[in-house]
């Protein structure tokens, strides 16, 4: 045997040798991001300004869900235009499981008020899992004349366009419960957007607007506190953890319902390993205990195990598109 035929069976020997070891690292490249997700911090990106409801349950909902994965959530507040600028942000990141999307009821309205977006609001995302269905409330500056919801109607409509009425922009929770609630007693108020209902809910302490319609996330330290007056929750029940309160329907507007129910969503074609991983970090955040707690304080509840799945999450939201879309329609409510 020659020297040259030698080396040659030798090359071959190796290279079969190493093959099974290369097939190995490469399958284990392939998945290292799916078996092995987490590996680095998760950014959770929210749609609306620091400081308002949806914030408010991001952060809690990110610290639960960083101390399952043993990994950060990091929060980071992307927004504008009723919460599509941060949902865009979202859908067209790469879909690894590394950038993820808090938001609320707007996820529900967007897809009819928006008719020209660049990116897909209904299947652009992969939904996650519900968290949580946050009550609404109806509050005013303190020195507001009015001492309940029939008082309250009275003097908004005496008003017109005099009486004011602060939201967080087109698209947002507080501006869809404003605009119903001044549809339903025929008022007319001049609207006051804000960049969120943070800086709104302090145009209210500061007596510079007259009605907010906000979740209890943002509300219940002020109406515990007595900084602002409370006229009724848009619920079909009393809040349970603030049972003073009476429901729209005790008011005489038994038609005027409206919760914010949030969902957490990942990029559309993230894998469904790393969809699973997220989904099971959800369900142990909103188990932890003191989730449950703190959303206790703020005056709402974690959602059932059942109901922080994709699928109930995408039946819920389905549901809702459907809901709106034929009221956005007959008001012609469009964003653009």
């Amino acid at each position: 045997m020659t020297a040259l035929t030698r080396r040659a069976l030798a090359a071959t020997s190796l290279a079969a040798l190493a093959a099974p070891r290369l097939a190995r690292a490469q399958g284990g490249a392939q998945g290292s991001t799916q078996g092995s997700f987490p590996s680095r911090p998760v950014t959770m990106v929210i749609p609306f300004a620091p400081g308002g409801p949806t914030d408010i349950v991001g952060r809690l909902l990110a610290e639960a869900m960083a101390k399952d994965m043993g990994q950060p959530v990091v929060v980071e507040n992307s927004t504008g235009a009723g919460g599509t600028i941060g949902a865009q942000r979202v859908a067209t990141a790469r879909p690894d499981g590394y950038t993820v999307l808090l938001h609320h009821i707007g996820m529900g309205v967007i897809p009819t008020m928006y008719r020209r977006l660049a990116y897909d609001p209904v299947n652009g995302f992969e939904p996650l899992g519900l968290v949580t269905e946050v009550p609404m409330t109806l509050v005013t500056r303190k020195d507001m004349p009015a001492n309940n919801l029939a008082e309250l109607v009275a003097y908004m409509k005496s008003q017109g366009d005099r009486f004011n009425l602060a939201d967080a922009g087109i698209g947002s929770s507080s501006a869809l419960c404003g605009a119903l609630f001044a549809n339903a007693i025929g008022a007319r108020p001049t609207i006051i957007p804000f960049r969120g209902t943070g800086p709104a809910m302090q145009e209210i302490l500061g007596g510079r607007v007259d009605l907010l319609c906000d979740q209890t996330t943002q509300t219940t330290e002020y109406i515990r506190g007595g900084n602002v007056k409370v006229f009724a929750t848009p619920s079909r029940t009393r809040i349970a953890t603030l049972p003073e309160i009476p429901t729209t329907a005790e008011g005489g507007l038994p038609d005027f319902v409206v919760t914010v129910w949030h969902g957490l969503y990942a990029p559309k074609g993230t894998p469904a390993p790393v969809c699973a991983r997220l989904t099971a970090s959800l369900q142990a955040a909103l188990r932890d205990p003191r989730i449950v707690q703190r959303f206790s304080e703020i005056g709402t509840a974690p959602v059932s195990q059942a109901d922080a799945t994709p699928e109930a999450h995408q039946r819920f939201w389905t549901a809702d598109i459907a809901k709106w879309k034929p009221v956005i329609e007959a008001t012609s409510a469009y964003a653009d």
